[in-house]
């Protein structure tokens, strides 16, 4: 996933690896769009300490998009297209996405608006019942 991030391969975006928030390390994040993206195992899945981390960021003026290990390997292609459409502010409802909005007021921690603002997911607080969908390739 890296090598797709890295040198602003995506759309000019620069994003930074293992970058720390508060007590937390972020596996990725595009600061111009306060956009965490996480890569997680099955042992996330169902993890209250994840829900605390999201909460945390949330407050904090990130969106965190979560994305399963074995889609990252599997389907790199439709993960970055799922990222892209993210950052676009086009966000599937059935995606692991937590918009920054879901934090107290929708403020980060200087009391600003946050920056990057996306529709709120269908289901709870942004965590998603199921997991990423692959886009179909044409």
């Amino acid at each position: 996933m890296w090598s797709r991030l890295r040198d602003r391969r995506l759309e000019g975006l620069k994003f930074v690896r293992q970058y720390a928030i508060g007590p937390y390390f972020a596996d990725f994040v595009c600061r111009e769009a306060m956009l965490v993206v996480e890569l997680d195992g099955g042992q996330h899945d169902e993890s209250r300490q994840d829900e605390r981390r999201t909460r945390y960021l949330n407050e904090q003026g990130y969106s965190v998009l979560r994305f399963w290990n074995n889609d990252v390997l599997g389907n790199t292609d439709g993960v970055v297209e799922a990222l892209l459409l993210t950052l676009r502010n086009c966000p599937s409802p059935d995606w692991r996405f937590a918009p920054a909005t879901l934090s107290p007021a929708g403020r980060g921690d200087a009391g600003a608006p946050s920056r990057h603002t996306a529709p709120s997911p269908r289901r709870g607080e942004g965590w998603g019942e199921g997991q990423f969908k692959p886009i179909e390739q044409e």
